[in-house]
């Protein structure tokens, strides 16, 4: 007997999930090497990318009935959307699996707890920037009077669950504001500040500017900027995706600007797909003008500058792909060309750069079994380059390899840092090897 939930699940599917776009995959197979979760389940084809979508159209025709394997084949998938650019029929699985997740959301009707919780994080933090900042506030004060140290050193921290703690660990210091930008130079710039990246990460965000500064651009930071929608949009919340993606666009005026520049990969795609996310002209404007720091820096020369000192190599360097940056905006070569010019260390290719870390917004938090075993194979490549540095492109993965060196044991020998940090402070030893 057809439960009243399985008739919702199959009509919510209907409404939500593309046929078109289910159709395009042809079953081929290419994307099961490139997919992480499927290789860390032993090749289980229900978390392939081919046969979530398969699951997808079948409980879409009514072929089969929602049940828990469903659901947990979706919320295994990392949405790294590494499939894509493996995918000869251009799949666009990135759109679907928020379809899936949009409808799944929708039909559940989830208790008063979840409920709480989405209306907290979707409709608070991640929906209003002043509340983000004054969460991020209350950090800063945990962290500068002391409290963190007592709570480490009591062993309170051992009550949180290990994922939570470990997080609690890497967490950077909390600056204070933010840099005001320079005007009057070639390009013009907007920067999009990014919700955490502007509350937890304001140093990084400040360099970024000063580092643009430098390569020649005006930057401008429009107000009333809100989270990108990420988030959200990966989290069955659709609709305040698209909120929130209004919001930017009224906010960032984007005709009067060269670019917009972002410095964090999981933002930087989905602010870039604004334009299939509503399907309006000015979206799609908005998301044209999307460009990757690296980007901007290569465009403007910058490789040049940092090499303008010659030193000999003294550290090894490697790099870990923020999955977004390079599966969705096809970003991968700016970032090592940099960090392979910057003086003073040899840059190794790390074994599966390119794969995913394990990070994947807060999936490490949801799915932490997952993601553990997707970071300690990380970690066996990264041992084997033995790098002192290992530079991200996004924070969720800086914090994610934060976290396997301190498990693996690594924190007197090696640091991960974001790639606006290594390039800011590269750029300080050229400018003085230069004097």
């Amino acid at each position: 007997m057809v439960s009243a939930l399985q008739e919702r699940m199959q009509k919510s599917f209907v409404e939500h999930v593309s046929e078109e776009l289910l159709t395009d995959c042809m079953r081929c197979g290419f994307c099961l090497p490139a997919c992480p979760t499927y290789l860390m389940t032993d090749q289980d084809e229900a978390h392939s990318p081919r046969g979530r979508i398969s699951l997808m159209k079948a409980l879409r025709d009514g072929q089969v009935l929602w049940d828990g394997s469903i659901e947990d084949s979706l919320d295994v998938c990392l949405g790294c959307r590494a499939c894509e650019p493996a995918c000869p029929a251009g799949v666009q699985y990135g759109t679907l699996l928020e379809e899936a997740r949009h409808a799944v959301l929708d039909a559940k009707r989830p208790g008063i707890k979840e409920k709480v919780v989405r209306k907290i994080v979707f409709d608070g933090l991640f929906a209003d920037q002043k509340k983000m900042k004054r969460t991020v506030e209350l950090i800063r004060f945990y962290q500068a009077t002391g409290i963190q140290k007592v709570a480490r050193v009591s062993g309170v921290m051992k009550l949180l669950p290990k994922q939570m703690s470990e997080m609690e660990r890497v967490l950077p210091p909390i600056r204070q504001k933010l840099k005001p930008a320079k005007p009057n130079q070639t390009y013009k710039v907007a920067f999009f500040t990014g919700c955490l990246m502007d509350t937890m990460f304001q140093e990084t965000n400040s360099r970024t500017i000063e580092l643009l500064e430098m390569a020649g651009y005006e930057v401008n930071i429009p107000e009333d900027q809100q989270c990108c929608g990420a988030l959200h949009g990966h989290s069955g919340e659709v609709p305040k995706a698209k909120k929130n993606a209004e919001k930017n666009i009224l906010a960032f005026n984007h005709q009067d600007y060269d670019f917009i520049v972002q410095n964090a990969g999981g933002c930087g795609a989905f602010l870039s797909e604004y334009g299939k996310l509503l399907d309006t002209d000015e979206a799609r404007v908005f998301s044209d003008k999307i460009v990757d720091i690296s980007t901007l820096l290569m465009k403007a020369g910058f490789d040049r500058q940092l090499n303008a000192v010659s030193k000999e190599a003294q550290a090894v360097v490697t790099y870990q792909d923020s999955c977004h940056l390079r599966n969705v905006n096809g970003v991968w070569e700016a970032p090592r060309t940099l960090i392979g010019s910057a003086p003073g260390f040899t840059f190794i290719e790390m074994p599966n750069a390119a794969g995913c870390c394990g990070s994947a917004g807060i999936y490490n938090l949801l799915q932490p079994e997952m993601s553990g075993k997707i970071l300690a194979e990380k970690m066996k490549g990264v041992k084997q380059v033995g790098p002192s540095v290992i530079v991200t492109s996004n924070p969720g993965c800086l914090l994610q390899m934060k976290v396997g060196i301190e498990r693996e044991g690594l924190a007197g020998q090696m640091e991960a840092v974001h790639i606006v940090d290594f390039l800011y402070e590269s750029m300080k030893t050229t400018t003085k090897g230069a004097r």
